[in-house]
């Protein structure tokens, strides 16, 4: 039987050596004990691991992380990420309360991981997408529509744990893994797509849907376009 545990991994090793610290500080005092106490909890809190059930809506892009929709606009993506022409990018920002596991927005295949190391600006910054320490991920549909989202760094966040890898292929809503302590996602896709979520609301990581994008049909692996 698979049982999913309701904590990040990292969660557990984080907390278990904060209970450490907790005992010892426990032996100094009795307020020192329960403020390690506390803080063991709050290291659990962070990295909760709930379920999500994924809507099921056609061509749906679901949001890859909790948080508040910092920006929707149409915009020339950073020349790192090698994107031509005019795209539209949904930035979602997580403070230190969200939880912190990111979701894959689509299903489909991953067809290239690209880490850029950099700064830690505030990520509500507009120079967080191009100075910041991130990691693009290339997603590619089954009918061929690219999808690519930035996992940021910020000024608490310090380190991206990615789970997946290259020529995996991803389920909608699949972990792909964690950013620690307040970060932010930039998610690009086509001009196209008919957005519906707004500047300032709230998403939940593998429930809430972005946007819609145009459908397409495949024949053989290769794209063609519904008439």
């Amino acid at each position: 039987m698979n049982i999913k545990l309701p904590f990040d991994r990292d969660g557990y090793k984080i907390a278990g050596i904060v209970a450490v610290i907790a005992v010892c500080l426990g032996s100094i005092g009795t307020n020192m004990g329960w403020l390690g106490f506390l803080a063991t909890v709050g290291c659990l809190v962070f990295f909760r691991d709930p379920e999500r059930v994924h809507p099921s809506v056609s061509s749906a892009v679901i949001s890859p992380a909790d948080g508040v929709v910092l920006k929707v606009l149409p915009c020339t993506p950073p020349e790192e990420l090698g994107l031509s022409g005019e795209w539209t990018k949904i930035s979602v920002f997580m403070s230190i309360f969200n939880v912190h596991v990111n979701r894959a927005p689509v299903a489909g295949i991953v067809e290239k991981i690209l880490y850029i190391p950099g700064r830690f600006f505030n990520v509500t910054l507009d120079k967080a997408s191009e100075y910041n320490e991130r990691q693009a991920t290339f997603m590619r549909m089954a009918d061929g529509t690219l999808i690519v989202f930035v996992q940021i760094a910020g000024l608490l966040a310090r380190r991206i744990r990615s789970d997946i890898a290259e020529e995996q292929n991803l389920e909608l809503g699949q972990r792909i893994g964690i950013i620690r302590f307040g970060s932010r996602v930039d998610i690009y896709l086509p001009n196209d797509a008919k957005i519906l979520i707004e500047e300032g609301q709230v998403t939940v990581a593998g429930e809430s849907v972005l946007a819609k994008l145009k459908e397409k049909g495949t024949k053989n692996g290769r794209e063609h376009h519904k008439k």
